[in-house]
């Protein structure tokens, strides 16, 4: 008769509702790619197959096993059923209602990772307050402040974490202005696109991501402002830029704030959500009122006398920031929730990986 397969042969499973890559696709590809550097058995699974997306293409590209399914439960059950993971993390609140519900049906621990500030509109709005409602059903993590205060059972804490060089880069910031994200109303991108309107024209501005604005947008700002759509490949975005510039309503812990100074880049945004915090005023970067529009560009023009004289010290700023988040902090913090949510004592699922 054979023995059954102990936890630590098992795989660990990353949930998420994905057809388009932005801070959570991100996230997890960092999460996963950091797990099995420790000897983690990660699988990234997919809720629904939506064909050949951005998605897709980033994960193949990084070589991260990943699976789709069709979208039901009936599917999602018998993926469980069949890799009977060790641990099932979900991101997002698709993943999360029927990933909860699932694995509690099948006894797999739980945890689930909230990363959106905002409210979307109806209907999703209903399915993000079951979300929250339902996080009882395993332990809850939060990448921001506020999310974790808005959830109604609490939450740990763990902010986002990036990947960042051993040094900063030091060369010379050009006078190219990024938007990164989803070209919708919680963004701002509208409003980035009218200081681009109203700037010097000297200055390029490029916009890096998809969404149900992007339309309207470029056709009133096409002559201001470059859309890019979704970067598969971040790196030669961030290589060109000289400010990430976030007019966000509303955010958490953005990934892209913490990419943009892993890559040595500063940053010019909204007081909202974790950023204010982030961002260290007149050293890595400038903030300003939510939809204040003078305040934004009374930041531009702080960007721009700076890198008028040498930035080496705007550049390390922004660098020296990103070790505030690094992978190692985020996954000793993380790995302490899963083996709590499995009821081990600590670091007891990362040493059964590896030991």
């Amino acid at each position: 008769m054979s023995m059954p397969e102990a936890p630590a042969q098992r795989p660990l499973v990353l949930l998420l509702d994905a057809r388009a890559v932005g801070g959570i696709e991100r996230h997890v590809t960092i999460l996963a790619r950091g797990l099995a550097e420790r000897g983690v058995d990660t699988r990234i699974v997919l809720l629904q197959d939506y064909g050949d997306t951005d998605v897709v293409a980033l994960l193949t590209s990084q070589g991260l096993p990943f699976i789709q399914l069709d979208g039901t439960w009936g599917a999602l059950r018998r993926a469980l059923r069949d890799m009977r993971p060790r641990l099932l993390h979900t991101h997002g609140y698709k993943a999360g209602l029927m990933g909860r519900v699932a694995a509690k049906l099948a006894r797999i621990p739980c945890v689930s990772t909230f990363h959106a500030g905002e409210r979307a509109a109806f209907p999703v709005s209903v399915y993000q307050t079951l979300d929250e409602w339902s996080a009882c059903l395993g332990a809850t993590i939060a990448v921001s402040g506020k999310i974790a205060k808005s959830l109604p059972f609490g939450a740990t804490l763990i902010p986002n974490f990036v990947d960042a060089p051993p040094a900063p880069t030091l060369a010379p910031l050009p006078k190219r202005v990024s938007f990164v994200g989803r070209l919708s109303v919680e963004k701002g991108p509208d409003l980035f696109c009218e200081v681009a309107r109203r700037a010097d024209p000297g200055i390029a501005f490029h916009a890096y991501g998809d969404g149900p604005m992007r339309a309207e947008l470029e056709a009133r700002y096409g002559e201001h402002v470059t859309f890019h759509g979704v970067a598969r490949d971040m790196r030669p975005v961030w290589r060109d830029t000289g400010l990430l510039l976030m007019t966000s309503r509303a955010e958490g812990m953005p990934m892209a704030a913490l990419e943009a100074f892993s890559a040595s880049v500063p940053i010019a945004c909204s007081r909202v959500g974790d950023l204010p915090g982030l961002v260290q005023e007149n050293a890595n970067g400038w903030t300003f009122d939510v939809a204040d529009q003078d305040g934004a560009e009374r930041a531009l023009a702080n960007w721009l006398s700076a890198i008028a004289q040498p930035h080496e010290e705007l550049r390390t700023a922004a660098w020296r920031r990103a070790q505030d988040f690094s992978v190692a902090a985020g996954l000793d913090k993380l790995i302490s929730v899963y083996d709590s949510a499995a009821g081990l004592p600590s670091t007891t699922m990362l040493q059964s990986s590896i030991g």
